[in-house]
Order: C-alpha cells, then structure tokens, then sequence
C-alpha cells in the first residue's frame, strides 16, 4: 500500500481545530496517508491499492448486468454498507458494499462528519471531459472498473484557460497545459482526495481533473464521496 500526495455559493468551513485532531488520529496507515490533504501544499492525496480479484470479477459481472446502474444517496459510518448494498440489488454484491462502507467511515472520521453523499455510478463516456475544478471542500473518488481520473499538478497549470478561458478550444489547444505529458491519471483502485475551491485557504487551487475518454462498449464504475448537505 503506496501513497502519494502532489501539489454552491454556501461557504464551508472546517470544524474549528480540525487539524489538529486529524493530525493526532490512530497511526492506521489508511488514514495516516490520507490525512496529508490537511497539509496547505497538498491538493490531491492518493492512496495506491490493488483491488482484489474477487471483487473485480464481481463489479465485472454486476456492470455486465446492469449497465446503466447509478445511485445518489446520503448515508452515515453506521448505515452505509446496507445503504450500498440495498441500492445495488444484489445481496451477493458484498465485498463491493463492505469497501465502500470502509472508505464512507475512512472520510467520516477524516472530517469529523456525521453523514457524507456518496455517488455510484456506472459511464460509458466521460462525464467530464474537459479539465475542471471543483466547487467543494474536499472529495473522494475511486474507480472500481475501467480507467480512472486525469488531473493536472498546481504547477502545470494556466488556470486562465479553465472554464470560459478556454475560448471554446479543446484542453489540448487552449494553453492550459503545455505537455501532454503533464497529464497524470490515477489507477483502477486508487483512492483520491481532492481538494477544492471551497477548502478554506485552496481558493484558486482547487484540483484540476477530468473524466478520461472511453471506447466505445467500455464500461466504467466511479465512486465519489463528499461533504453532507
């Protein structure tokens, strides 16, 4: 288990010394890695997993089943597993419910909250397809089948081109990046941490990604995670 850490209107704040309680949390090396989003230079933490056969012959199969799968749901620490597991529709579906229930009680204690949004859902094209940021505190995403996100270091990037800066032309023709190699893509199975414009002190920071371009049958199952309402 590897980590690596690189540089709507409402405004959030972060429970007043958070921090520091975060920072004195258990050494359980989940948690101790991810915790590095705490630190002003960081905009993106990821831990590096390998998911196990078992479960990526089970998300294969279920894909196959229901292609069209999505679910948006609020749940808690206590409740998301069988919250998971009753929107999927599959009882056998349970090694997939128990690594998203880890991951729900992973971000719930990372930020001290009581109840998280969670987003399952399986894409067949990118969602997002041009480079963007975020306006959220903080957010968590995985992909349990088919390629993973696509984000930019702080330092690779010409914010003016974001959004409206593009004047209409593609990532690749606006100057928002200069070299395709600046591109960097998370891995089938990785946990990311992405921060964004809403983190107090990341304004103009917020992590620059997007949604990577599928083949036409490819199927994908992205899980994301964020502040409760």
């Amino acid at each position: 288990m590897n980590f690596d850490s690189s540089v709507d209107s409402i405004q959030f704040h972060l429970p007043e010394g958070a921090e520091e309680r975060v920072l004195d949390m258990s050494q359980n090396k989940e948690i101790d890695g991810l915790k590095n989003i705490y630190h002003t230079e960081n905009n993106i933490v990821i831990w590096q997993r390998d998911l196990s056969d078992t479960l990526k012959m089970a998300v294969d199969r279920y894909l196959r089943s229901n292609p069209k799968f999505q679910a948006s749901i609020s749940v808690s620490s206590e409740n998301a597993m069988t919250a998971v597991l009753d929107a999927l529709g599959d009882d056998s579906q349970t090694e997939l419910s128990q690594s998203i229930a880890q991951l729900v009680k992973i971000f719930c204690g990372l930020f001290e909250l009581d109840q998280v949004e969670l987003r399952l859902v399986v894409i067949d094209q990118a969602m997002c397809p041009k480079f963007h940021v975020d306006k959220v505190i903080c957010r968590l995403l995985t992909t349990f089948q088919g390629i993973a996100t696509e984000w930019l270091p702080h330092d690779k990037v010409n914010r003016d081109k974001l959004g409206l800066g593009s004047q209409g032309k593609s990532d690749n023709e606006s100057g928002l990046y200069k070299s395709e190699a600046d591109i960097q893509r998370l891995s089938c199975g990785d946990i990311a941490l992405l921060k964004g414009e809403l983190w107090r002190g990341n304004e103009s920071r917020g992590l620059v990604h997007r949604s990577p371009s599928l083949s036409s049958g490819e199927l994908r199952l992205l899980l994301t995670i964020d502040f409760g309402r």
